[in-house]
């Protein structure tokens, strides 16, 4: 079932305003990566640090989502105050990388970011929980929400990419300063979230997601595919820089990888396969593409890798959704939210520290663990099909 296909009880008015102000959210939190995601390694890199310092801190914000992340998002649903602590820490993701500009020696880069990370990594969890709400209450569709993240995402790095070419990659940081200052002003126009109906039986807690088998092996299949993209985030702009391509370019290829995840989020509402057949697609490309990736390859062949993210990424993130809304109470959806987001920090961090000494040794070989770890998520989704055909929490 669509997750547009919910119960609805306001009026078009509310629902489009509420749709427009989170999209615009969307927007600058996905701005940020877009800065943050290629060409703050390439800033780490300038700044004299070498591959294993980049290795380690690039692993940052995977391990807060598995240590401070669930306890915001627990403390945001528990007080019922989701849209304020999406705003306090926008704000504080602005003030720390302002402070970061001004660091160069490698333990207080370290020092800084993980401050920044605690603060920074809950936000897409806790703004993809006001978007399940909103699917929920406004009879909205997930996918057509964060598509708006990822056209943002592609504006962000096509404008640092066309900076790097004629700014010094020490001053980079400042281009992912202000873009970070665009997504707390963006915050202060988020609505209040509706009321949620009263449940006529026991309210179940967070132990019981994760008592739940069913839950347990989303998270922990989608942590290992969306995982598996570790060796990419961290150093594909510093691959192709090595090659000789430009800021530019590099900001292309990334933007061919996003246009391609958009379109999956733009169709997402036609999808009639089942959300764990969808993520279990997504394993199978992620698979392909990180092969082909170990071999280095050029022209059409990047192409093709880059435009693959629609499906390694988007669309293992339209099924992981999918069956989140389904297998989550209402109520649970922040906490759920944290948990996968925790999950997805091992595997990630695990991924990142584990890619720094092997791409020093190996090169591109890296990416044949990548491979290696989609497949296994792949596999356990495939196993479990059956058991999360049944929807418990189906609106």
């Amino acid at each position: 079932m669509p997750l547009s296909r919910q119960i609805s009880t306001t009026s078009p008015v509310l629902s489009r305003r509420f749709a427009g102000r989170l999209g615009l959210f969307y927007g600058a939190v996905f701005a940020l990566s877009g800065t943050h995601l290629p060409f703050f390694p390439v800033w780490l890199r300038a700044i004299g640090l070498d591959a294993s310092w980049i290795g380690v801190i690039i692993a940052v914000p995977a391990v807060t989502r598995f240590t401070v992340l669930p306890m915001i998002t627990a403390l945001a649903e528990h007080r019922q105050a989701l849209r304020s602590v999406m705003r306090l820490t926008t704000f504080a993701t602005a003030t720390g990388f302002a402070v970061l500009g001004f660091q160069h020696q490698p333990w207080l880069v370290f020092s800084v970011y993980v401050a920044i990370c605690s603060l920074w990594t809950p936000v897409v969890p806790l703004t993809d929980a006001y978007a399940l709400r909103g699917v929920l209450s406004y009879g909205l569709n997930y996918g057509r929400l964060r598509l708006w993240g990822s056209a943002a995402f592609i504006v962000g790095t096509l404008l640092c990419g066309g900076l790097a070419d004629v700014v010094p990659a020490t001053e980079l940081i400042w281009i992912i300063v202000s873009v970070a200052l665009c997504g707390a002003a963006s915050s202060l126009l988020l609505q209040p979230l509706p009321p949620l109906p009263r449940s006529t039986g026991p309210v179940p807690n967070g132990r019981s997601l994760l008592g739940s088998g069913r839950f347990l092996c989303i998270i922990a299949s989608s942590a290992l595919i969306q995982g598996s993209h570790a060796a990419y985030y961290t150093f594909s702009a510093i691959e192709w820089t090595t090659q000789g391509l430009s800021g530019l370019t590099i900001a292309w290829l990334w933007t061919m990888g996003v246009l391609a995840e958009i379109l999956v989020f733009a169709l997402s509402p036609r999808f009639t396969m089942a959300p764990a057949s969808l993520v279990a697609i997504g394993a199978v490309a992620a698979v392909l593409r990180w092969i082909l990736t170990a071999q280095e390859p050029h022209a059409l062949g990047l192409a093709a890798v880059q435009i693959s993210h629609g499906f390694t990424f988007g669309l293992t993130l339209v099924g992981t959704m999918g069956l989140l809304v389904r297998q989550v109470p209402p109520n649970l959806t922040a906490r759920g939210q944290g948990y996968y987001a925790a999950a997805s920090g091992v595997v990630g961090s695990a991924a990142s520290v584990l890619s720094g000494p092997v791409y020093a040794a190996y090169g591109p070989g890296v990416y044949y663990v990548m491979a290696g770890m989609a497949g296994a998520g792949g596999v356990l989704m495939w196993l479990a099909r059956q058991s999360l055909a049944r929807q418990p929490h189906n609106a």
